[in-house]
């Protein structure tokens, strides 16, 4: 029952909001906080996720270095590792493990004229003792 409340209200939101969902997204959060029972219906299947997320946090120390720096944004290095492992993964020029020195694996070039004929000289000598 509660799932089909929640979207009976979504759907309801969307129509009052003319199909926009950002709106409506708005409209749902405020009705949410009056509607115990709605909040519910969206809350219930994310709930495990939240918990955890909450308990890792506490457990870590987050919230209480949260708590002591409230007004504290996070690190520009924060923010652009991000980005750097985004640009990674997009990136078609990434390093390879173990070359990360920039090297690349060179590709094997033909076999030259004059190794050739030493293995054939070699080959040749070997066979003419045997006989």
């Amino acid at each position: 029952m509660s799932r089909e409340y929640a979207d009976k209200k979504i759907k309801e939101a969307l129509q009052l909001c003319n199909g926009n969902a950002a709106r409506a997204r708005q409209q749902i959060v405020i009705l949410a906080q009056d509607d115990i029972n709605l909040l519910n219906a969206l809350v219930k299947p994310h709930i495990d996720g939240i918990v955890a997320y909450q308990v890792e946090r506490v457990a870590s120390g987050r919230a209480e270095l949260e708590s002591r720096h409230p007004n504290e944004k996070p690190s520009t290095k924060d923010q652009r590792f991000g980005m750097d492992l985004l640009r990674a993964i997009a990136s078609s020029d990434v390093a390879v493990f173990g070359l990360e020195g920039g090297s690349t694996p060179r590709k094997r070039s033909g076999t030259s004229k004059q190794h050739i004929d030493a293995i054939h000289k070699l080959a040749a000598s070997r066979h003419k003792k045997k006989k």
